[in-house]
């Protein structure tokens, strides 16, 4: 054949064609899931869901462990074995109301509050001090009796006082332009907090006074105080602490037994290494709802403060991290409303909020973990306890109403389309027929927010 010497025919090549560049390219599935996750996580309503959603499970488990936890304490005190729960149950339906209340309440109304509620927590702070009215309860002089089996502490009251009064304090100081100067940072807020503080001493209650303590610097950082007036005023918090822990042989009892393996001579650190016992023989997914054995008398105070070692111990390290998480959670979806909202009252309740809740559970969890000396602070939302149940829930309204407040949540919100009594694709307006627009809300809302925003 004309074009080849042997006579057979040429060989056609394919030629290669180049690569369309309109073919889409296959995308990582890990890369995919994380981007569906961010948008998911970039929702404006994903922190009103975390806050609601993660004090709901906090609360409900904590429910639980209290019933698993005081039952053979309530039948040592010749009382029934839902004693302590039946107590829990009812504070938390208080506390439900309370935090239903406080999320539907506009935020005049929570500034309004900010004053009644912090003379009256003064008010029954001063009582506890009273001869015949306050009662001493594990040597600490920090609690009223309401008749019969019915306590309340004043000083758990105090940590939400000491939030919405700064907070309301602050943000008019702002609205002032008075924050630049730092008589303005610290009068009166540094005061009056230090009031408190001296009244919670007074009973001995160093746990509560720890935290109050974090409260304040955690107002302080976010209302921008300099770093020489934060050092300064830390350096007094220390120093007062350290002498209250030299002054007192049971603080620095309590201090020794960081990181203890062994009870030491008479016992003293009996419930820190008891705690870590119960925390180790949980293994993963722990012994079993109810089977724990050191809440039978071997570890004090098992449905208080260190409810967190009967939960490693019958639901395991399964059931720890996930109460971390929850804990976690919790506190991201706080920092994110803290630093999303343009209103100065908002931004300081919440980061107060956000502070206390995160600062207590971490000194209790460390306490259990023998990380941190034992503060006697309870788990929030978690630990037994009416007095600090409710103060909590009312804050955990507050991050709610503050949460469905931000203008994206708000848009959100508006176009929800009805969930019953209208038929889909029939009825109504054009604008409750509109799909949601999530992107479209977050570039208006982000648009609208300051540069300051984090």
């Amino acid at each position: 054949m004309p074009g080849s010497r042997t006579g057979r025919p040429p060989v056609q090549r394919t030629v290669r064609k180049p690569a369309d560049a309109s073919r889409p390219r296959r995308d990582n599935p890990v890369r995919r899931l994380y981007t569906r996750v961010h948008k998911a996580w970039d929702r404006p309503l994903t922190a009103y869901y975390l806050i609601f959603g993660g004090s709901l499970l906090i609360t409900v488990l904590g429910l639980v462990m209290v019933y698993s936890a005081s039952q053979i304490t309530a039948l040592q005190m010749s009382l029934p074995g839902s004693f302590f729960f039946r107590k829990q149950f009812l504070a938390a339906s208080i506390g439900a109301a309370l935090l239903l209340v406080a999320s539907r309440m506009p935020v005049k109304l929570h500034r309004g509050l900010a004053y009644p509620i912090l003379a009256g927590a003064v008010f029954m702070m001063v009582l506890v001090q009273v001869p015949g009215i306050g009662m001493s309860v594990n040597g600490n002089q920090n609690w009223i009796s309401l008749g019969g089996s019915f306590q309340i502490q004043p000083s758990e009251f105090g940590k939400l006082a000491l939030v919405l009064w700064s907070a309301d304090l602050l943000a008019r100081k702002q609205e002032k332009n008075l924050l630049a100067q730092w008589k303005h940072m610290l009068v009166p807020l540094v005061p009056v907090a230090f009031m408190l503080l001296g009244l919670i001493m007074l009973g001995g209650d160093m746990g509560t006074a720890i935290i109050l303590t974090a409260i304040l610097f955690g107002l302080l950082w976010l209302a921008g105080a300099p770093t020489r007036l934060f050092v300064g005023v830390l350096s007094i918090a220390v120093t007062l602490g350290v002498i209250l822990i030299k002054t007192s042989p049971n603080r620095m009892a309590r201090l020794q037994c960081i990181g203890a393996t062994d009870p030491g001579p008479g016992d003293a650190c009996w419930q820190a290494v008891h705690g870590i016992y119960a925390l180790a023989s949980g293994g993963i997914f722990g012994s079993g709802l109810g089977a724990s054995v050191e809440k039978w008398g071997q570890l004090p105070e098992a449905h208080t403060d260190f409810i967190f070692a009967v939960t490693g111990e019958e639901l395991g390290l399964a059931g720890t991290l996930s109460v971390l998480a929850l804990f976690a959670a919790l506190g991201y979806a706080g920092i994110r409303v803290a630093g999303r909202t343009e209103d100065p009252f908002v931004r300081y309740a919440a980061g107060g909020v956000t502070t206390w809740i995160t600062a207590q559970a971490v000194i209790n969890i460390g306490a259990v973990l023998g990380l941190l000396p034992i503060a006697g602070v309870p788990l929030p939302l978690f630990s037994y306890g009416g007095s600090a149940l409710l103060p909590t829930m009312f804050a955990i309204g507050l991050l709610i109403a503050f949460a469905r407040d931000e203008p994206a949540a708000r848009a959100a919100l508006a176009m929800r389309h009805p969930r019953f009594g209208r038929k889909r694709g029939t009825g109504g307006s054009a604008f409750d027929r509109s799909p949601r627009r999530w992107n479209t809300m977050r570039r208006r809302a982000s648009a609208a927010r300051s540069s300051g925003e984090r």
